[in-house]
């Protein structure tokens, strides 16, 4: 019962996150502070799930199946959002790490956001298949998508 009350606790969290991103989404038009802080609450959902699972799978925290696919399908719903619009033109900021690279070729930076996207969804299907053996290539695989992002565009 104590782990169903967690997990709703948890869901509902996530839920009330992504609303407020969502509302945020909507509302950007009132300034590039705005389109910073969606940006940043997408990566927060982003970086909570994955230091998760990361600490299961390296033994700092015990391994819960349930948790981990949890955790995993948090990180894709996500990874589902639309992040771009968190980065209109001239939202440089000293409150965000985002380089300019990331204006210079958004192309780029898209396709980057296309591939975490593609990664966290198959980490969740196999978190969801309860595959333990599975998963750590499948993590890995999502955090390198992050680090790709990461290395080229952020302080």
């Amino acid at each position: 019962m104590k782990r169903k009350k967690k997990r709703l606790t948890r869901v509902f969290g996530l839920v009330s996150i992504v609303g407020a991103l969502l509302a945020a989404n909507g509302v950007l038009a009132d300034g590039i502070e705005r389109a910073v802080d969606y940006r940043q609450g997408v990566m927060n959902v982003f970086s909570w799930n994955m230091k998760a699972m990361g600490d299961m799978m390296k033994g700092k925290v015990a391994f819960d199946q349930e948790a981990f696919a949890s955790h995993a399908s948090d990180l894709a719903a996500a990874a589902r959002l639309d992040l771009m619009p968190g980065f209109p033109e001239d939202s440089e900021s000293d409150e965000s790490a985002a380089l300019p690279e990331i204006w210079m070729e958004f192309d780029d930076f898209e396709g980057k956001y296309r591939d975490l996207r593609k990664r966290s969804q198959a980490l969740s299907e196999v978190a969801a298949s309860g595959d333990k053996a599975r998963l750590g290539e499948a993590l890995d695989k999502t955090g390198k998508a992050c680090k790709a992002c990461h290395k080229k565009f952020k302080n």
